[in-house]
């Protein structure tokens, strides 16, 4: 005897729930309205630059020993953009969601974001404290780095699925 299939959907055969949207109607007008969604649109890639000038900065002077300060000085550049589009993703926050921080659609990336700024922070203080060998200052400096490009990923990731969402509603 063939299988018949029947449409007859009962609790097990249930489409799947789809995953919320990410912004509601009103947080989207919101956001497609604030000024702050341009300065976030310009500082990520900002940032992503000066990363990728650092990183490079800073394997050269892992691997010969040549451009310490130049190094040094990137990785600052790089923690003053990253706290400035920090402070400027939880003003975006407030405006889109009506909170600075910790909005349930970018709460994990916003915990992590704050790791990211501890690494950027402890590389700066143990520069400030001295007596920390440059090898020493350069690998913390590589971690705030694998962290940032962990944050990073996160938001490309969260931003595509809401992208999908829209798209998949249309």
């Amino acid at each position: 005897m063939a299988y018949q299939d029947t449409d007859q959907a009962g609790p097990a055969y249930a489409a799947p729930n789809p995953v919320p949207p990410l912004y509601t109607p009103e947080q989207r007008a919101r956001r497609d309205a604030t000024r702050w969604t341009v300065v976030q649109g310009v500082l990520a890639p900002l940032q992503f630059a000066v990363f990728l000038v650092s990183l490079t900065l800073v394997i050269r002077y892992l691997a010969t020993g040549l451009g310490y300060d130049i190094a040094t000085l990137s990785i600052i550049l790089k923690t003053a953009v990253l706290l400035v589009i920090m402070v400027t993703g939880a003003i975006w926050e407030k405006v889109v969601f009506g909170q600075y921080l910790f909005a349930p659609a970018f709460f994990w990336e916003d915990v992590f974001s704050f790791a990211v700024i501890a690494l950027h922070l402890l590389y700066v203080f143990a520069l400030l404290a001295g007596g920390f060998a440059p090898e020493t200052l350069m690998m913390i400096a590589l971690a705030a780095y694998a962290a940032y490009v962990i944050n990073a990923a996160q938001f490309v990731w969260k931003l595509r699925q809401a992208r999908l969402s829209v798209e998949a509603s249309k």
